[in-house]
């Protein structure tokens, strides 16, 4: 599994390159910006983008699907509920000062037990609900793309339209905690974490 991480954008959230050894096949998990970046990585690395991947909405993490999907037609996807913020990224950065451009219609909307292939891999879709209520988290052996529901010590915000502080306090307690301790856990905005870290010391989420 080779695994690539680029932080885009002006709020710098993580986007992840996700590709199989084997076939060479690729998912781009969160394309919020730089698509030329993202491009020249994958291309670096060797690999062909087959699927880009959502795990939610706000334009940090989308803004670059149309660039994206444009230049390579892999399939987009997102889960159902929140699937219509992508018509309305321009609204949702210009709140923020910024701008971004509206997405293209999903081509395929996963839910929970879902499984995507990138190659050889399947990514298990999780739905993490409480920082937007179609957050997904995508689960591949060793390892968990979170995308804003979960970060090293912390958690993702509740306050914007949809999120919900005990939806996502269970999301990560029923989850993302059922995960192995040694589960690489995958952010979506600064370093990566592991799950037996998140329930020793995450102060908002700690078991026990």
């Amino acid at each position: 599994m080779i695994i690539r991480q680029l932080a885009v954008g002006p709020i710098q959230a993580n986007c992840y390159i996700l590709g199989c050894e084997t076939t060479q096949a690729a998912a781009v998990i969160d394309p919020g910006d730089d698509p030329e970046r993202i491009l020249a990585e994958v291309q670096r690395a060797g690999l062909t983008i087959a699927c880009i991947i959502n795990t939610h909405g706000h334009f940090d993490h989308v803004g670059g699907n149309r660039q994206l999907k444009s230049t390579t037609g892999a399939e987009l996807m997102i889960h159902p509920l929140d699937a219509p913020m992508l018509g309305q990224l321009d609204q949702m950065a210009g709140a923020f000062g910024l701008r971004a451009e509206n997405s293209p219609a999903p081509d395929r909307l996963v839910e929970d037990g879902d499984t995507i292939a990138v190659g050889k891999l399947e990514l298990n879709v999780l739905h993490t609900p409480g920082h937007t209520p179609g957050g997904i988290s995508l689960h591949v052996d060793s390892c968990v793309f979170v995308g804003d529901t979960l970060f090293q010590g912390s958690i993702g915000r509740t306050d914007f339209p949809g999120g919900d502080f005990d939806t996502l306090i269970a999301s990560i307690r029923t989850r993302l905690f059922a995960l192995d301790d040694e589960t690489t856990v995958y952010t979506g905005h600064g370093p990566e974490t592991t799950i037996g870290r998140e329930k020793q010391y995450n102060p908002f989420a700690r078991m026990g």
